[in-house]
This record gives structure tokens, C-alpha cells and sequence, in this order.
């Protein structure tokens, strides 16, 4: 099974974590924020090209369906991987808020 959203990037086990602090200089310092986007914009593509391709089959432009259905079974995984994320965030934001200080 493939990784549409690229979160899953390492099978190997999980290796020494590597805190990102603001003061770090350089390209490979990528915040949530980047990280999030990039994510966001990759459903997008796939969102897209599913569409293409359906729309490609509705008109003759294609004929081979199961690769219709792949690609829209990869746009629908990686929507609702999308979809949990942004629950986890906004639990964790509810949690937040409800710290008393």
C-alpha cells in the first residue's frame, strides 16, 4: 500500500527524535505548518487527478477503469487520513483550552 500523504515515511521503527528548535538554520528545518500545507496540497492533487480521470472515462479519453478506481481509492484514503489529522488537531486544541492557568 502506498503513502499518498506522506506521513508513514519510515517503516523501520521509530528512530531518535529530532526536536526542531527556532533557532535551527536551514532548508531541512520544516515546521507543522509546512509540513500540513504540503499534505494538504499533495489530497489536492490527488483530489484532481481523480476527477481527471473519471472525466476522462466518462468521455472516451480512457478506457482502463480499474486504474479510474485506483486513482480515486488514493484520493479517498488520503482525504480521510487528511480528515483524521485535522480532528486530532482540533481535540488537542479543545484540550488546550481547557488547561486553567
Amino acid at each position: 500500500m502506498s503513502d499518498p500523504v506522506g506521513l508513514i515515511s519510515n517503516t523501520g521503527g521509530a528512530g531518535p527524535l529530532k526536536p526542531n528548535r527556532p533557532n535551527e538554520s536551514g532548508a531541512d528545518a520544516e515546521g507543522f505548518r509546512d509540513l500540513l500545507m504540503a499534505n494538504i496540497n499533495k489530497v489536492n492533487e490527488l483530489q484532481a487527478d481523480a476527477t481527471k480521470a473519471i472525466e476522462d472515462l466518462q468521455t472516451g479519453q480512457r478506457d482502463d477503469v480499474e486504474g479510474v478506481l485506483l486513482a480515486t481509492a488514493k484520493a479517498d484514503t488520503a482525504f480521510r487520513l487528511l480528515q483524521q489529522v485535522r480532528n486530532k488537531v482540533f481535540e488537542a486544541y479543545r484540550e488546550i483550552q481547557q488547561i486553567r492557568v
